[in-house]
């Protein structure tokens, strides 16, 4: 037990350093990015790779403390705090998600009829306002994770200097008061489900723009088209299915989340902490990397430009 346990931290390691580096090399290509040259998708993946490299941070600490039971004890108001920002990154990830793929959605359907003409979301105080609302959601989505109430009373924890627990919502089969279990099913619901349902139904609604467009190429080779128009549309089509990849890793996670979470019972498994640690960094872990498949933040002109070879 205590090997696989030693495994599994190090494997943990690992893929918090592979976020680590990939979150933090797309912020500093975005802050290092001239002001007027900030795009509003640069803006919503800046707020993405920032709530991701939060929770990542944050959800090792939390599940460290878990694992490390005989060597860390806490405090109840610290594992609120932690229970806090980690749901706090976990909610600005799925909302910056969400947007993305809207954005994405709406700067590929009518590109034809639309032209260079702009959409309403490319205005950078939209965008702006838009990544406010999203902060001010999670964090008001988060706060209810102060007054959960734990097994025990919080003397006894304190006292005893209990860990935190590895369920963020104490519901398990012999303990869950009506508070934890309306917020559970809350948070699953509208901030688990509701997102993954858009993503899907605005993911097939992009593939099927794509599939049209790329058709359209196909049975008009007699058009021209000028090498700019070429070379833009080129790039918001390789954005694009970097976007949707990004959008199937999401999908991937949280279907298998939501998919544990409602067939079995894990509260009290201990192995629950590891499971959803992976699960939940994977995609914040992993998705820089897809959505720099698409944009020019790890090419090697960047590279230069960043570390200033």
């Amino acid at each position: 037990m205590f090997r696989l346990t030693v495994n599994l931290l190090g494997l943990r390691m690992f893929v918090f350093c592979i976020g680590l580096v990939g979150n933090m090399f797309v912020i500093l290509s975005i802050v290092q990015t001239k002001v007027s040259h900030i795009k509003s998708f640069d803006l919503f993946l800046l707020g993405l790779t920032s709530a991701n490299l939060e929770e990542i941070v944050i959800i090792n600490i939390y599940n460290v403390n878990i694992v490390e039971t005989f060597f860390i004890t806490t405090s109840a108001w610290w594992c609120h705090l932690l229970k806090f920002m980690t749901t706090f990154g976990k909610m600005a990830s799925i909302f910056f998600t969400v947007v993305i793929c809207i954005f994405r959605y709406q700067k590929l359907r009518d590109i034809k009829h639309r032209g260079s003409l702009p959409i309403c979301l490319d205005s950078i105080t939209s965008a702006w306002t838009l990544s406010g609302v999203g902060v001010m959601l999670s964090t008001l989505l988060s706060l209810p994770m102060f007054a959960i109430t734990p097994q025990g009373s919080v003397e006894n924890m304190t006292e005893n200097g209990a860990s935190c627990h590895p369920d963020f919502f104490h519901c398990g089969e012999n303990y869950c008061p009506t508070l934890n279990r309306v917020y559970k099913y809350l948070i699953m619901l509208l901030c688990h489900l509701l997102p993954l349902i858009i993503v899907t139904f605005t993911s097939c609604l992009t593939i099927t723009v794509l599939m049209s467009q790329t058709n359209m190429v196909t049975t008009e080779d007699n058009v021209r088209c000028t090498n700019h128009h070429i070379g833009k549309s080129n790039g918001l089509h390789r954005s694009t299915v970097a976007v949707l990849a990004a959008m199937g890793l999401f999908q991937i996670d949280w279907t298998l989340y939501l998919i544990l979470q409602w067939t079995f019972s894990l509260s009290d498994n201990p192995f629950w902490a590891e499971i959803e640690f992976f699960i939940s960094t994977s995609y914040t872990s992993f998705s820089p990397y897809v959505y720099g498949i698409g944009s020019p933040f790890f090419s090697f002109e960047k590279c230069k430009q960043l570390f200033k070879i």
